[in-house]
């Protein structure tokens, strides 16, 4: 399971993520420019096979003009602290796991307790 962390979430969350997922990147470290684009972001995850993890809804407009792949996280938790980021996307792995394994849904929004 691949991870591409959007720029509105931490760096930080590749390490602490590293053991739970296959691969977890930030898209301020690899060939993306900084800033990126949406659409750049969007084109790096269907080439590389990522799934975006985000709290930005502009991603879920592009799932919904583009359809999927790739498929997104989105966090729908409000301002949160990186290690409770981390908290979430590691307790919903089971849920990461079922929205990849599915033809027909696109999308994983993730709530506040």
């Amino acid at each position: 399971m691949k991870i591409l962390l959007d720029a509105n979430l931490s760096w930080r969350l590749a390490k602490l993520l590293s053991s739970y997922f296959d691969k977890v990147e930030h898209v301020d470290h690899n060939e993306l420019s900084v800033p990126s684009k949406d659409i750049d972001i969007w084109n790096y995850a269907l080439k590389y096979g990522f799934t975006i993890a985000t709290n930005d809804e502009d991603f879920l407009n592009l799932l919904l003009s583009k359809g999927y792949p790739p498929k997104i996280i989105l966090f729908k938790t409000g301002n949160q602290s990186t290690k409770s980021i981390a908290d979430y996307l590691i307790a919903n792995q089971k849920s990461i796991e079922e929205l990849l394994q599915k033809d027909n849904v696109g999308v994983l929004e993730i709530l506040s307790n």
